[in-house]
């Protein structure tokens, strides 16, 4: 077996390393009950930008209270965002059926030609079908006894995933009459001459794809503070950060959200929580490690 060089340490190795690095300890019982609870490691990336490389050292005045505090700022963070990103999801689920129903067909998920790459279309098809194989819920089932197990696209929306759902909608066809041209209607924004349009396929699944992202990396608890998500949505010019980040963030993907808001209503009741949660932190968080500009909710505002 492969010998990794490094040795997992105990909770008393892991306490004094934070020692020996300069970290103010109040209470080492306290301490201990957090790295028990949540973890050495998990914990670690709420302390990248207190630590100093070149020292090895914590920046002087740093408590592990602060890193207990950034850490559960995250939790609630990731919270208020996954409850949004719920709300996002049914209403696309719902409006993709409307879109789709145009046809007049219930098995039209069934049919190629409103999809533009048959390969993708055929993969897409192969994972509807083991997703619905696994559903257990009771109108899959109903589908399956009484309708010769063909399901209607209605209740398909229903039991794929998030991730299918977009590949779906990747892969409609455009055009006037077109089933993405119906969806796209529900999500028109003003463009640079000041007319409303719909997005192009391009714009919309680029947003549809960075929500899945960051819904996902809320599902898995994963830390959303202070790091750099490679998914990149495509951002309307009145929300473009001058000169642009170095490195795609959080911030970017709630514009995306913005633009596949729910509603206008659930929209500025998350703005009001995110804001509120940001200034009941503001002594321990950094905008600028979520890659938040100053004039921020000018531009998450709706």
């Amino acid at each position: 077996m492969f010998q990794y060089p490094k040795q997992i340490l105990t909770i008393a190795q892991q306490i004094q390393s934070y020692i020996d690095a300069g970290m103010e300890i109040a209470s080492k019982d306290e301490v201990e009950k957090a790295l028990k609870t949540i973890g050495y490691y998990r914990l670690r990336g709420y302390s990248f930008q207190l630590y100093d490389n070149s020292s090895k050292k914590f920046i002087p005045g740093i408590n592990f209270d602060d890193i207990l505090k950034l850490y559960h700022f995250d939790q609630q963070l990731s919270d208020i965002i996954f409850s949004m990103i719920s709300k996002i999801e049914v209403a696309l689920r719902v409006r993709l059926v409307e879109s789709l129903l145009i046809y007049g067909e219930a098995l039209i998920l069934q049919d190629s030609s409103i999809f533009n790459d048959k390969k993708m279309y055929w993969q897409n098809m192969s994972t509807i079908a083991s997703e619905i194989a696994r559903s257990n819920d009771v109108f899959i089932k109903h589908n399956f006894d009484k309708h010769e197990g063909e399901v209607p696209v209605w209740a398909v929306v229903e039991v794929i995933s998030f991730g299918t759902l977009s590949k779906i909608i990747k892969n409609l066809k455009t055009g006037p009459g077109s089933a993405y041209s119906v969806l796209a209607n529900n999500y028109k924004y003003i463009s640079k001459k000041g007319n409303l349009v719909n997005p192009s396929l391009k714009i919309f699944t680029s947003w549809i794809q960075a929500v899945a992202v960051l819904r996902n990396m809320c599902a898995h608890n994963s830390r959303i503070y202070n790091r750099t998500i490679h998914t990149t949505p495509q951002i309307l010019d009145v929300d473009k950060i001058t000169p642009s980040p170095a490195h795609n963030g959080l911030y970017q993907i709630l514009l995306a959200m913005k633009y596949l808001r729910s509603s206008d209503d659930e929209w500025k009741t998350f703005v009001s929580e995110l804001n509120t949660l940001f200034q009941d932190n503001k002594k321990i968080i950094s905008l600028g490690a979520m890659n938040f500009p100053t004039d921020w909710n000018a531009h998450l505002s709706v």
